[in-house]
């Protein structure tokens, strides 16, 4: 891990400064302590950084994953009682990771991913409002009864503060300018991470702008992270959990679902890095599973919010040159380094910032031109995709994840409904014979029995009827028994029966099931 230290160390440096507003950003959006945001952060370079497989996925506290901690926190009653579930879905990750459920990820749909990352950008993105006024974090800005929200944006408006207003404007505005423009100008404005700018004008603009001025911003409106005086000080931030919940069935489905979502998030994360790596190493999924399980039961054991490998640190980690996992570990101890030593420094950001950085990454997650390019693929990945976005959005994850998959499963059946059988039908040039040819797919399951049904029994009388098997791989016991009791119905209909095989042409078989057992390949 140190071979390539010259090229891990500067790029430790940039996802360093990338993360840190992401940690506190996220803590922020998860209505959780900040401190907890940059345990998390601190953890998940360290701890999962030197586990896993992954030469250059970093891990951290995820967007994806503040909906889950915000609903949960209030729904659990306690964040002691939340840590509780953090150390459950930590368990449940190592237990994924021995199962070999490292491919999990690949049976979800990626129109519902999709869709799941979408709505998660929306509601952080609407939750930064309250912020980015100057409002306290349970006001709630939006409201499903358009009257009461009308009524809290009038209130809103005149308890605004437009220092924090200001900020949160000249910091989207930075990043915005900053990734659009100038980094296609130098290569320096790529390893000088937009959002880190955007941090260090907002701690400007506290020191110099009066907090008495109409647009001064005040001490409830900045970062607030404990400044220990000495190591005890130090150790007594950290938060433990409270066991006493640990017979809760709540609080076992939030540890579910942590469980669930992380890893999911963190196997398309691996997925995307490994594509990005120009050396195209392969992370091995399951220790990538038990890696994380163990970050998210630390984590959950000292304070922290859940873990998973992350996109957004991952590719500035790939884009700023790094090579091992040492540039992971790296940017962790920066952060250990920064909360113990500048913690000063840390409270003079205002969290309008971060709320810039949050609408930055919520719009990202649910941009308009994901919507457009889902729509262009069709209703068959664009209704699963919006089924979820909107669940997730009007009611919560589970129910938009569940909704989603069941919408997709929908589909996949009535186009397996669809695609069983072809028929081709055709007379002699008389007119007198009519022949059908019924060619049946690969596979034939009892979700076919209705479709193949239907086409039987529309068989007129006096018809002679093929039925090539020849691309059948599997046929469904349930459609035997329908063959068999068509030909019943066929002997009465004069309708003659011919079954074509790789083996040959079969006419009349008096038992399709015996002639099937006989011939096992179909």
């Amino acid at each position: 891990m140190f071979k390539y230290l010259n090229k891990d160390l500067p790029a430790s440096v940039v996802v360093f400064f990338v993360a840190l507003p992401l940690c506190l950003g996220i803590a922020l959006a998860s209505g959780a302590p900040l401190f907890s945001g940059l345990i998390a952060g601190i953890v998940g370079g360290i701890v999962v950084g030197s586990l896993s497989g992954s030469s250059l996925g970093v891990s951290g506290p995820a967007a994806g994953l503040a909906v889950i901690v915000l609903s949960a926190i209030a729904s659990l009653g306690k964040y002691e009682y939340f840590l509780v579930a953090v150390v459950i879905g930590g368990a449940l990750q190592i237990l994924l990771g021995l199962l070999k459920a490292g491919v999990i990820g690949y049976y979800f749909p990626s129109s519902v991913i999709k869709g799941m990352l979408a709505g998660i950008g929306i509601i952080i993105f609407l939750k930064q409002f309250s912020v980015a006024f100057g409002l306290s974090d349970d006001y709630e800005f939006f409201h499903y009864n358009i009257g009461t929200m009308l009524n809290n944006i009038v209130i809103a408006w005149e308890n605004l503060s437009f220092g924090t207003l200001a900020i949160t404007i000249i910091s989207i505005g930075i990043m915005i300018f900053w990734s659009s423009v100038l980094e296609k100008k130098h290569q320096i404005f790529k390893i000088i991470p937009g959002p880190l700018v955007a941090v260090l004008v907002g701690v400007f603009y506290k020191l110099f702008i009066d907090d008495s001025s109409l647009l001064g911003i005040s001490d409830s409106n900045l970062v607030s992270v404990p400044v220990p005086d000495n190591l005890s000080d130090f150790l007594n931030q950290f938060t433990f959990p409270d066991f006493s919940i640990i017979t809760s069935t709540e609080v076992w489905v939030v540890g579910f679902t942590i469980a669930v979502v992380a890893s999911l998030e963190t196997l398309l994360s691996v997925e995307a890095t490994d594509k990005l790596d120009p050396r195209k190493r392969v992370t091995p999924t399951n220790r990538e599973l038990l890696a994380q399980g163990t970050g998210n039961m630390l984590s959950g054991f000292i304070g922290g919010l859940p873990i998973t490998q992350v996109i957004v640190r991952s590719s500035a980690n790939i884009q700023s040159g790094g090579r091992t996992k040492m540039s992971a570990i790296l940017h962790a101890i920066w952060l250990l380094l920064a909360v113990v030593f500048i913690p000063d420094l840390l409270n003079l950001i205002p969290l309008a910032v971060l709320a810039g950085v949050l609408f930055i990454v919520g719009f990202k997650l649910a941009k308009p031109s994901l919507f457009v390019s889902m729509f262009k693929l069709g209703k068959k990945q664009y209704l699963p995709f919006i089924v979820t976005v909107l669940g997730i959005v009007l009611s919560d994850l589970l129910t938009g994840i569940g909704l989603g998959l069941l919408v997709g499963l929908t589909i996949v059946l009535i186009n397996s409904f669809k695609n069983s059988h072809f028929l081709h039908t055709k007379e002699d040039e008389k007119g007198e014979d009519k022949f059908i040819k019924m060619t049946l797919a690969e596979e034939v399951t009892f979700f076919n029995k209705g479709a193949i049904l239907n086409s039987l029994n529309n068989i007129e009388p006096n018809t002679n009827l093929e039925i090539d098997i020849r691309k059948s791989q599997f046929l469904d016991y349930d459609i035997l028994e329908i063959l068999q009791d068509f030909a019943i119905k066929a002997k009465n209909n004069n309708i003659e029966i011919t079954i074509i095989s790789d083996l040959g042409e079969f006419k009349n078989p008096s038992s399709y099931s015996k002639f099937f057992n006989i011939n096992s390949e179909y």
